[in-house]
């Protein structure tokens, strides 16, 4: 029997029985990911290699560095996942990666890797677009949750608020038009002088400051839910370079508070608004930048007193991890979504308001 039948036939087999441990390869950056979760909703092991000492030298991620780390810890961050969860590598019910958006070369490591151990072993691949990984970490934090549902998804590249309609089904209500949050925190951050990864130490750095000693502007967008943080970025910066052209000094903590004050507002009025106009009773939050403190108080205060369920995952599950990529391959999974092994990493990727690459037409 080949690949695709064996695969296909044990497809079949979950999801009549829709139960499931899928082994996950998260690449789509600097973090070597992987994880064992059991239907979506119980991390059974997860394990990370982080990059972040070896980029912190170039103040960024440099993409060829981060795609050779990627192929030296895959195999070790895999087999310690495995040991974890008392395993061996026969033992998961299928095998998930993240096909993109990401860093071609970084994708590409972890694809690879996951296409050859599901051909190996005839298990079922399936592809996880790396937004609705992220989505899908509320899942594990909160085992209850189900659509329908409102989330604001905020990293590093992407700033979204996301209609989820059910499992796998989404609408995209609003989007930065230019940066992401994540993106302006990290450049602002550097004109602070705080080495990488620089959004968390502004963040740090802001709970010791006056939010109101700087009046940053604030964003205006012609699409109601959209985002743009080009403007005020920019304006942060200038602000910076000319007090210190004209001797004064820099408040750090003051600078950073206003700032991040500002972003924050933004994120918190229009995700709410997008959520209550589209008759949704529960928020919740994902992405590398919902670690950030001031917006998990401020969405859980202001959507709180609007009447919503207010949903967020740990900072460890914000962050890039492989088990937000089992937990949303379960449910394409049990949707009959799976890939051949002609999967191919997509580093520009729309997320999908629907189904992914299928076995069939």
């Amino acid at each position: 029997m080949n690949y695709l039948d064996r695969s296909l036939a044990q497809k079949k087999a979950l999801m009549e029985a829709g139960h499931a441990r899928i082994l996950a390869i998260e690449t789509s950056c600097d973090e070597t990911a992987c994880a064992i979760v059991e239907d979506g909703r119980r991390t059974l092991a997860a394990a990370v290699a982080s990059q972040i000492d070896m980029h912190a030298l170039y103040g960024g991620v440099v993409p060829e560095i981060a795609s050779r780390m990627h192929v030296e810890a895959l195999c070790p961050v895999v087999e310690q996942t495995l040991k974890e969860a008392g395993m061996g590598f026969a033992d998961p019910d299928a095998i998930a990666v993240t096909y993109g958006p990401g860093l071609v070369g970084a994708l590409l490591t972890g694809v690879s890797y996951a296409k050859a151990l599901a051909w190996a072993l005839g298990k079922p691949l399936v592809p996880v677009h790396h937004i609705e990984g992220h989505v899908s970490a509320n899942y594990l934090a909160c085992p209850d949750l189900a659509p329908p549902f409102c989330c604001l998804v905020v990293s590093g590249g992407h700033s979204h608020i996301v209609q989820v309609e059910r499992y796998g089904h989404y609408t995209l209500l609003g989007q930065t038009t230019d940066d992401a949050a994540g993106e302006a925190f990290d450049k602002v951050a550097r004109v602070l002088g705080l080495p990488y990864p620089g959004g968390p130490l502004l963040d740090k750095l802001a709970e010791e400051g006056d939010e109101y000693a700087y009046a940053f502007p604030r964003i205006r967008t012609q699409g109601r839910y959209d985002y743009s943080f080009s403007g005020l970025k920019t304006a942060v910066v200038n602000a910076a370079h000319n007090l210190r052209q004209s001797g004064e000094a820099v408040r750090a903590a003051d600078f950073a508070a206003s700032f991040r004050r500002a972003v924050v507002d933004a994120l918190v009025d229009k995700a709410v608004a997008a959520a209550l106009d589209h008759g949704m009773h529960t928020i919740a939050l994902a992405g590398g930048v919902a670690s950030n403190r001031l917006l998990r108080r401020e969405l859980a205060r202001v959507a709180g007193a609007k009447g919503l369920d207010v949903r967020m995952p740990p900072p460890r599950l914000c962050t890039d991890n492989a088990e937000m990529i089992a937990s949303a391959a379960f449910f394409r999974l049990m949707a009959g979504e799976t890939a051949t092994l002609s999967l191919n990493a997509q580093p520009s990727c729309r997320l999908p308001e629907g189904q992914t690459v299928r076995d069939r037409p």
